[in-house]
């Protein structure tokens, strides 16, 4: 039995003896079927020799090796090497990386992600490529990574989103190409806008919901809309539209309103939104004590509030507090005081629903402009931004002065956007100026087609740019065919000539036209006129010109009036001008308050056949009614017209007459509606041609008015009353000439279209003489594309 005992205890030792190696054996099997690497025979914090990198196909090793915390020297540790592998992964140029120990080696293995060879989008219609790709981070010769076109995938959606597309897809997929490359495509179906259907509101009580929805930008969906985005669901629009809501209840009295929260619902097929609005409209004040403050000494204050648009009893208006502010501001700069602060001051009784409004006008800190600074001009020279200023470097930092400088920057229609602020000068009392702008493109290509009652079918072509090399000169080659009226002509205009407050300019022009319809006759005139204009101040300018044109009546017919045979032939007009403007307008396109005073005077006999002297006086007043009715599209034009033609010299016709008909006036058609072009005045008793006159007048009244129709269809109404006179014709038994006033009145609708202005007036002549020609329809079309 020893024996036996001996050999089972040798056995034993043997077995105990063998596990550690038979353990090592077979993780070093494991390791070979591609498992992790054994732990290094080197234990840890033992040193590493060497930093071995592979798979690297454009990457530089020592770039891999820059981003490790281990180096080769370094003691092994096994929390810094996976910091060194999270730091590779960090940089996102690796797809995968893998680190191992062999012996006293580090093994880096990594697998490089590939590099952006294409971007490129399908399926997108309604967004184009080039708004697009500003979003996507993915670049061509950039690194592609999963995460990026992921998070451009959202971008691309979040643009839908703000376009109403809420329900479009993206799908980015990439196509793989030799040397590790690839195209990324982002496929994209977009789906349909999402419209909003309906819009509430909650809280308002002096105001319907269907007033506020004309107040506010955003429209329900309707079948007319599809020339307009109004309709669709974009929600930075509804904080836009909460500060309509909230100005609009300012304007009208309500002082404590509140536009709470905007709500928008989608619906469950995604295709709509209904959109809820919160309004508290507070108390509603009348203005009970209006009172005019101030620190100046010798400030007469009541002088100041009788040029305020603001009287007590009047509704308080948010809108007027802020334009008195303004004008009060101005006006005392205009009185010598250049450092000007006005602060309105409010006192409600919400019992009575009143407001006390005082203006307290005080010295402002005194500041001087440091220097004026204009960025964002890359093609307009500064010069041409800078002329514009109405203060300069050293002056007195007039803020009123600032913002006319803005508007004047803004009107010359080079810039899309024109920002000014000011910043801290170079002392405590200096300021700086900066004025930045975003320039658009400035030249234009036109072409047109339509029809006018005056001109009858037409088509023009243009070129035109109105900032040549950056310099603010205006050149325009212009040309017309119409049935009645042709038209060539070249312009250039420099504003500021030799950069001083003088625009001059040239013209170049042939015109022909059919007058055959009312007076017998073709007209044309070939010429040149070159023009200067100053500002005598900000709303006062006067310009000059002289014009030599050769002028030719022919295709006389031969029905036509003995008066008009004898116009036959060519006369050379070689004439002086001047034009005088008084323009205290809002705005010089639809303006709705303020008044023009024109006078313009041509003088002709400084060589040429013909020698006259031509007067005429234009008047314009614009009353806004927005305070009675609400809404800023009523507005009530009233406007006069003067015309006086004086012939002088000794050269006659052969009826006696030293004027030509060509220098005559017409009144009728756009001048006097209700009555046929040259519709009015003396005409030839048996041919009953139109033979024009040498004095006229004209008065109007027309009151603008929405229609009951969604305003964003770009309707106005027009009720209008006209009258007027032409007479002083030529002399003879056979000529009716009458100076009987003529009184036409009717409506009209002005659509302010995608393609262009139409305007149709229906009108009936009131009071007339029997040979004057009438007119009930007219009919006016433009369009530019």
């Amino acid at each position: 039995m020893r024996p036996l005992n001996t050999t089972l205890r040798g056995l034993l030792l043997a077995s105990v003896c063998l596990a550690p190696l038979a353990a090592a054996t077979d993780g070093a099997a494991q390791s070979r079927r591609g498992a992790a690497p054994a732990p290094a025979a080197v234990p840890n914090g033992g040193p590493v020799t060497a930093v071995e990198v592979r798979g690297n196909q454009r990457i530089d090793v020592d770039t891999v090796r820059s981003y490790m915390l281990i180096q080769p020297g370094d003691a092994y540790d096994p929390d810094r090497a996976d910091r060194s592998l999270r730091s590779l992964f960090a940089t996102g140029l690796f797809a995968d990386v893998r680190m191992s120990r062999d012996g006293s080696r580090v093994i880096v293995t990594v697998q490089e992600n590939p590099v952006v060879n294409r971007v490129a989008f399908e399926g997108n219609r309604k967004i184009s490529d080039d708004t697009l790709r500003p979003e996507v981070q993915l670049r061509p010769r950039g690194v592609f990574t999963s995460q990026l076109a992921q998070a451009d995938r959202q971008r691309i959606l979040d643009l839908y989103a703000r376009r109403g597309r809420f329900a479009a897809r993206v799908e980015p997929k990439i196509i793989r190409l030799d040397q590790n490359r690839v195209d990324v495509v982002y496929e994209i179906t977009e789906g349909d806008a999402a419209l909003v259907s309906r819009i509430n509101f909650v809280g308002n009580r002096t105001y319907s919901d269907g007033r506020l929805r004309d107040v506010i930008s955003t429209r329900e969906q309707a079948f007319y809309r599809f020339f307009s985005s109004s309709d669709t669901f974009d929600p930075d629009r509804l904080n836009f539209d909460k500060e309509l809501m909230r100005r609009f209840y300012l304007r009208n009295g309500f002082a404590d309103v509140e536009v709470g929260t905007a709500s928008a619902e989608l619906a469950p097929d995604r295709s709509s939104f209904f959109l809820t609005y919160q309004v508290n409209e507070g108390t509603r004040y009348r203005i009970r004590r209006l009172t005019v403050n101030t620190t100046f000494p010798n400030l007469e204050t009541a002088s100041l509030r009788q040029r305020l648009d603001i009287a007590e009893g009047n509704w308080y208006d948010g809108d007027a507090v802020e334009r008195a502010t303004q004008q009060l501001s101005d006006l005392v700069n205009l009185r010598g005081y250049p450092f000007v602060d006005v602060q309105p001051q409010v006192e409600r009784d919400r019992e009575n629903g009143t407001i006390d409004l005082t203006f307290n006008i005080t010295e402002a800190p005194r500041i001087y402009v440091d220097r004026i600074d204009i960025t964002g001009n890359s093609r307009t020279q500064d010069r041409v931004v800078r002329r514009e200023f109405r203060i300069a470097e050293g002056d007195a930092f007039n803020a009123a002065q600032i913002r006319r400088s803005r508007e004047r920057i803004r009107n010359l229609g080079y810039f899309s956007d024109v920002q000014v602020t000011s910043t801290p000068g170079s002392a405590a009392d200096r300021a700086v100026i900066n004025t930045n702008v975003t320039e658009r493109a400035t030249g234009e290509v036109s072409i047109g087609g339509g029809y006018s009652t005056d001109a009858g079918f037409l088509a023009d072509l243009g070129l035109r740019e109105r900032n040549l090399l950056g310099t603010g000169v205006d050149a325009r080659l212009n040309g017309t065919i119409a049935q009645r009226r042709s038209q060539v002509d070249v312009s250039v205009t420099d504003p500021y000539f030799l950069d001083r407050n003088l625009a001059v300019g040239a013209d170049v022009f042939l015109v022909q036209r059919n007058l055959q319809s009312y007076s017998g006759y073709y007209e044309r005139r070939m010429g040149f006129a070159v023009r200067a204009g100053y500002e005598i101040n900000e709303r006062l300018r006067q310009n000059w010109s002289y014009t030599l044109v050769d002028r030719n009546v022919y295709n006389i017919l031969s029905t036509a009036s003995r008066y008009i045979q004898e116009q036959r032939g060519r006369t050379l007009l070689s004439q002086v001008s001047q034009t005088l403007s008084y323009d205290m307008r809002d705005t010089a396109i639809e303006a709705r308050r303020g008044y023009l005073l024109r006078w313009g005077l041509d003088v002709a006999g400084l060589g040429g056949d013909v020698a006259y002297i031509r007067n005429r006086v234009d008047a314009a007043l614009l009353l806004p009614f927005e305070r009675v009715f609400g809404d800023p599209d009523y507005v009530l034009q009233l406007s006069a017209n003067f015309g006086h033609l004086h012939p002088f010299g000794s050269r006659f016709s052969a009826s006696g007459e030293r004027d030509r008909i060509v220098d005559r006036f017409f009144l009728g058609g756009e001048n006097l509606r209700g009555f046929a072009i040259a519709g009015i005045g003396p005409r030839d008793v048996n041919t009953r041609d139109s033979l024009g006159g040498r004095m006229m007048w004209t008065t109007s009244a027309e009151m603008r008015f929405p229609l009951p129709l969604p305003s964003e269809l770009g309707l106005i109404g027009r009720a209008f009353v006209d009258a007027g006179a032409l007479s002083q014709g030529p002399r003879g038994n056979d000529i009716f000439n009458s100076s009987v006033p003529r009184i036409g009145a009717g409506v009209g609708i002005s659509w302010r279209s995608p393609f262009g202005l139409i305007n149709i007036d229906v009108a009936q002549a009131i009071s007339k003489q029997r040979y004057d020609e009438t007119q009930v329809f007219r009919f006016g079309f433009g369009t530019r594309f």
